[in-house]
């Protein structure tokens, strides 16, 4: 009877170390590049290196992304014994081999695979092998796993999810796990113990201000779909806003800092979605703004608030961990806007962190983070003209002169 006791503990103690997620991971949101708006199924070993390569050559990695993922499409079957299997053709070496080549250049690697039976592409997704799968991509070297949500039938997004984060504790390897089940069950709400960050909506479009009936949606419409969630992000949890569509082809220079700007306010991870090996010097700047990406990779975690409201004009607000506060001027309309705006004696309530007041004064200096330079301080009215479809992002800092 004490053998069976004991036997009977061991099991329950066995089942909670592998019912946890890894810490210490994610503790700035994310930053990296993805595959699949730019190249969908398209992907191969020697694209991947050549990404590898040009995060490096172009600042990036400097900058701060880390991650290579490869989305959809480079598995093919599993074999005779369930392990899946990486596309031959495309992957001639190998992912292990792929993974120390983007190890060898300091970046970390990254994986796609779904919570159902087929991935979004009809390849095998990892209901049933989650345990299995993580084994694999453990060896393999893989440092963040995204996992999708077609092909799930009547499975519960909380339980599917939370079986892939044991499998992947047990596997004993650190990875961050990018939840990727569009918003569809509220994962913001049970996400913080099962993954490192959620999406929130559906995929994102190549368009500014649009909508498909499918769920997918243009910049404006995924920052709208941040607003009421800020409050379940923080270190090591994020409220992801998809992949970005900077650098292909659609959007403006002035909706390419729109969409920089905000998804650095939201604290949303920063996933390059554009082809790296060929950016102009207008994409290149943006994506590796030091003085922007410092706006999400603040270590106190806090995403922006939506602080006024005026239709077409929005004013954002964001903490920082050293006292500063970002102010994000965003202008929604296709026409400019003149600003003429008194930050002084200014109250900030916020509702989702403890209900901490934050009062701007008459004693900090501004500094503009897309021009780089001082424009004054709060002792006068910020006094700019914001072209159509444009932010005016401002850093605040006390001015102890």
């Amino acid at each position: 009877m004490k053998k069976i006791r004991l036997l009977f503990i061991g099991l329950i103690l066995s089942q909670f170390m592998y019912s946890q997620k890894f810490e210490e991971l994610a503790l700035t949101p994310p930053m990296g590049w993805n595959s699949w708006n730019k190249f969908g199924c398209d992907v191969s070993e020697e694209l991947i290196m050549d990404m590898a390569d040009a995060m490096v050559s172009s600042g990036m990695k400097a900058a701060g992304y880390e991650y290579i993922v490869i989305d959809d499409c480079w598995q093919i079957d599993r074999d005779e014994k369930g392990n899946i299997i990486a596309d031959p053709e495309r992957f001639p070496s190998g992912m292990e081999a792929l993974a120390d080549y983007i190890h060898s250049k300091g970046l970390k690697f990254g994986l796609y695979t779904c919570a159902g039976v087929k991935t979004c592409m009809k390849r095998p997704g990892s209901r049933g092998y989650e345990f299995q799968d993580a084994r694999t991509y453990a060896s393999w070297g893989v440092d963040y796993v995204k996992s999708d949500w077609c092909s799930h039938g009547k499975q519960n997004a909380e339980a599917s999810y939370t079986t892939m984060r044991d499998a992947i504790y047990k596997a004993g390897r650190p990875i961050v796990l990018s939840i990727c089940e569009w918003g569809s069950s509220k994962p913001w709400e049970w996400g913080k113990n099962v993954g490192h960050l959620w999406r929130t909506s559906g995929d994102i479009l190549n368009c500014f201000d649009c909508k498909v009936s499918w769920g997918g949606s243009g910049v404006l419409k995924l920052i709208d779909a941040q607003v009421g969630k800020r409050g379940f992000a923080g270190p090591g949890h994020w409220n992801d806003a998809d992949i970005m569509q900077i650098g292909n082809g659609v959007l403006t220079p002035n909706e390419n800092r729109v969409h920089f700007s905000m998804w650095c306010m939201l604290a949303s991870p920063i996933m390059a979605g554009n082809d790296l090996r060929a950016m102009d010097n207008e994409t290149k700047e943006i994506l590796t703004n030091k003085e922007v990406i410092a706006v999400n990779q603040d270590s106190l975690g806090i995403p922006g608030l939506r602080w006024m409201d005026y239709g077409d004009f929005e004013i954002w607000f964001k903490p920082m961990k050293n006292g500063d506060i970002i102010i994000c001027f965003l202008n929604r309309d296709d026409q400019q806007f003149s600003l003429d705006y008194d930050l002084t004696d200014k109250e900030i309530v916020d509702n989702n962190f403890g209900w901490k007041k934050y009062e701007i004064d008459g004693h900090y200096k501004i500094r503009d983070l897309w021009k780089h330079e001082d424009i004054g301080t709060t002792d006068e009215p910020v006094v700019d003209t914001i072209p159509g479809h444009d932010v005016l992002l401002l850093r605040l800092s006390k001015n102890n002169k």
